[in-house]
């Protein structure tokens, strides 16, 4: 009776060691889970013409004062935005400054144009301190471009303009994207 249970013990444990040493064998596979993360980004491109660039209005003689003037920069923004978003302006104090005269910054129109590779509701704003949408509801994407024009009214001009000291007056222009 012992040999048999010693023999039944020997055999299970065989049977046992046999499995895993077959299993073993045939374990010339394996598994990974590969993960790809994603977070949202919204970027406005240091390449953009807005940035750090110049929007110049000459007023040299009578002619200027009279008429409207308008200044289209191409590819002003370059944005990438992994959702829709708006685009915002404003500007950062209440009037254009030179030394301690002032000219209000809601003489100056700004208005995203057709003509980049960004999409969405293009809107004329006068600007101000406050934030206002200059494009609503862009289309994410990489690398789209707006195109914005500024302008003066003629009436503007001569009511606002003429009688001014000269000198260069100025202001800074702030647009951000902001993720819906």
């Amino acid at each position: 009776m012992k040999k048999r249970v010693f023999i039944t013990i020997l055999s299970l444990g065989a049977i046992a060691l046999g499995t895993d040493l077959f299993l073993a064998q045939n374990s010339g596979q394996a598994s990974s889970t590969v993960n790809i993360i994603l977070g949202d980004v919204i970027s406005m491109d240091a390449g953009s013409v807005a940035s750090g660039g110049a929007v110049d209005f000459n007023y040299g003689n009578t002619s200027d004062y009279n008429s409207s003037k308008n200044v289209t920069v191409p590819n002003s923004l370059v944005i990438i935005s992994s959702k829709n978003f708006d685009v915002k302006v404003k500007s950062e104090g209440a009037h254009f400054v030179s030394g301690t005269n002032a000219i209000p910054v809601d003489i100056l129109q700004v208005k995203a144009i057709p003509g980049g590779s960004l999409t969405g509701t293009l809107n004329q704003v006068t600007l101000s301190t406050t934030d206002q949408v200059l494009v609503g509801n862009a289309s994410s994407g990489a690398k789209q471009s707006l195109n914005i024009a500024y302008s003066i009214s003629a009436e503007k001009a001569s009511n606002i303009l003429l009688g001014k000291p000269k000198g260069t007056y100025m202001q800074t222009v702030t647009y951000t994207a902001t993720a819906l």
